[in-house]
Order: C-alpha cells, then structure tokens, then sequence
C-alpha cells in the first residue's frame, strides 16, 4: 500500500470512529449577515448560536467603518506587525481599549485563541505553576501545554482548592487563570474573591473576558471592572460582543512589552487587516456609549425573559445570562434536538465531547439585544416540543 493509500485509510477509519461515537461535526451552511435571523441549511431560522450578543456585526457604523479603513490602509497587513510596522489604525485602537480599560497599555492579537497562547507562553515558563480552572477554554488549556510550565487545574469555581493549590506551592511565580463568563456554562467566576486570594498568596490573576466584553460592567468593560476585581492581565475578544475579529490583552506596560518581545502568536503571524480593526475601534465606541448601554439592558431583559420561560415552562432552573446551555447529556441525543429545533426554525447547536466532559452534551444558545419578545418565546416553544419528542 502506499503512504498516500495508507494516510487516506488511516483518516477515514478515525473518521468512522468518530461517527460511531456520534461526534463527528459538519459545518453548518449559512447565508447572509449574523443577524437575529439566518439562513441555515438552506432553512429561515432564528439564530441562536451565535457570539454577536449586541447585534454590532452587521451595525451601519460598524459595517462603514470596515469599508472606510480598507479604503484608507488596504486589505491587508501584509505581516506581523513588528516585521511591516504598526500603523495608525492598530494604535488607535490600542490607546482606545487601554484608556476604556484604565489600564497602562494594551495590546491587539489577530484572535482570542492566539492571544491567549502568546500571553500565557510569555509571561510564565520552566519552573512556574499556572493554576487554571478546569472548564477554561482550549486557548488556555493549549497555552498552558505549550508554556513549559507547572501546571494544576482546580475543580470548577472551587476556591477552597484554588487556595490549597496556591499555598502549597513553591514555585518562583503563580499565575492563575480564569474566565470571567465561562462559555459553554455561562456561569461567572467569583472574580472578587479570587483576586484577593491571589493577592493574599503572592498570585499574578489573568482573567479571560471573551464572553464579558461588551456586555458587563461600566461601559461594557467586562466582569472583573463590575464586580472591582483588578487582574494583572485582562484579555477580551472582538470576535463576539464586539461584533468584529481579533482580541486584546490590557495591563501594565512592561507586561504589554513583554508580549511584543515574547509573544510568538503575535511575532510569527500577520496582523489582522486594517479594515478589521478600524470596524472593531467603532464598535467599542458604541459599546462605551449610551447606545451601548441601551443595547445591553436590551439584552439583559431577554436573558431574564428566557430564564424566566424555561423555568416554567421546561422546567430548567438556569444561570441567568445571555449563554444558555440546555443540558441533554447524551451526544446524539443532543444532535437530533438540534435538528428538530432547526426543522421548526431556531438554529440552537448541540455541543459535544471534547469541547465539553463527556456525557454532558447540551444546545448552547446565546441571546442577542436585538432579539424580540417574540423570538424569545418561539425559542422556548420550540425547545419544549422538541425535547418532548
């Protein structure tokens, strides 16, 4: 047989494997903006499923802005950043989040899994611990890996764990890590409590607020800045409430230099293309303003809707937010819900192993400020018939 032969045949059988264990994946076929509609499949369906909580992907400002930046500075970067220059629109909108974040600096990545990578790769290393939540996203699990790195995962939101860990240790430097808005459970860590703690053990505190950004705190500055947590390292998407790509780090600027020196996702890639960022600038401006506010109170009413329905009508007692995990437990089990719920209009994904413990399959939803009244009920009706199938 020849090694092509063989590399093809050692590919489908993992692939029918997969498809025994009711985890193989397909690629959702869509058309059109990431509106509160989308077609699916070819099917009208209310979108459920995506990260655009304040509906700013397809804002007219946000859209122009693209538009106006491309024109100005081009498609493209061409190359890192270090390697072609840093160019105004990347500095503009650094100088934005550092300000909004009331921090000393911030830097701009081409993603959130890249950034987080290059911080925790950066800033840790051979002889010092990373204590990390047990559900943290695959970014942080992969940085971690990569870091070189001791490293110990403490029960999900378990304090007591996290300050055994932390006082046990003799490691030059501690670094713990955590989400903010944890999102395939849409939970909160106790950001409060935890960055006392790591002040009280000698602890650097990263905290991850993907799914906070734009959505919590004064002016949609996150989790910890609402509950006055003050992390060393503060990393925020603009790939989901933000509505646009890429992600940020904010902190102290020797950190932040740090990352320029170290950072390897950040040396080793083109930045992201100006158009990109000059879109991701204005929608943090509508996001630090009093529209922005609006749209989240919007999307704070849909989400106390929601939870309010679903536990009268399905029964489920669920963590107020806009991420809603409706547990199924078994993994095809979830895929069928999933399409019945997109045979009857609501694109609700199912989520599996790996990207959470096996056996806790569920349909991950997320609600948008645009969202209406209506759709917040169809939603429910729909769940309620299909899990009753």
């Amino acid at each position: 047989m020849t090694r092509d032969r063989a590399g093809q045949a050692m590919w489908n059988s993992e692939i029918e494997r997969l498809k025994r264990d009711d985890l193989y994946r397909v690629m959702p076929v869509v058309s059109g903006a990431p509106g509160r509609t989308i077609v699916v499949n070819g099917r009208h369906a209310l979108n459920l499923s995506s990260n655009n909580y304040l509906g700013l992907a397809g804002h007219p400002r946000v859209v122009e802005a693209l538009v106006e930046y491309t024109r100005k500075y081009g498609a493209g970067s061409t190359a890192s950043r270090l390697m072609a220059g840093s160019n105004e629109p990347f500095r503009e909108l650094e100088s934005f989040i550092a300000t909004w974040k009331q921090t000393e600096a911030a830097l701009v990545f081409a993603s959130g899994y890249q950034a987080n990578v290059g911080i925790l790769t950066s800033l840790v290393g051979h002889g010092d611990l990373i204590v990390s939540d047990e559900l943290n996203h695959a970014s942080i699990i992969d940085g971690c890996r990569l870091s070189r790195a001791a490293v110990q995962r403490y029960p999900h939101l378990d304090l007591n764990v996290l300050e055994d860990l932390l006082k046990k240790s003799d490691h030059h430097t501690k670094l713990v890590v955590t989400e903010s808005i944890f999102s395939m459970d849409g939970d909160r860590a106790p950001l409060k409590e935890i960055d006392e703690l790591c002040k009280r053990c000698g602890a650097f505190l990263m905290v991850d607020e993907a799914h906070a950004t734009g959505v919590l705190g004064p002016q949609g500055q996150g989790a910890a800045a609402e509950v006055g947590a003050t992390p060393d390292v503060q990393m925020g998407t603009l790939g989901k409430a933000v509505g646009t790509s890429g992600a940020y780090v904010a902190g102290g600027k020797a950190m932040i230099d740090l990352l320029v020196n170290r950072a390897r996702s950040l040396l080793y890639t083109t930045a992201a293309p100006p158009g990109v960022i000059g879109s991701a600038l204005a929608a943090l401006r509508i996001i630090a303003s009093g529209e922005g506010e609006a749209l989240r109170a919007s999307l704070t009413e849909n989400a106390r809707e929601f939870g309010a329905l679903a536990h009268n009508r399905l029964g489920l007692d669920l963590t107020p937010g806009h991420i809603v995990p409706i547990p199924i437990g078994e993994s095809a089990r979830t895929m069928r819900i999933s399409s019945r719920c997109l045979e009857a209009g609501v694109f609700a994904q199912g989520i599996r192993y790996p990207t959470v413990p096996e056996g806790t399959s569920r349909l991950r939803l997320s609600l948008m400020s645009d969202h209406t009244a209506q759709d917040v009920h169809k939603a429910v009706t729909v769940l309620e018939k299909a899990l009753g199938e």
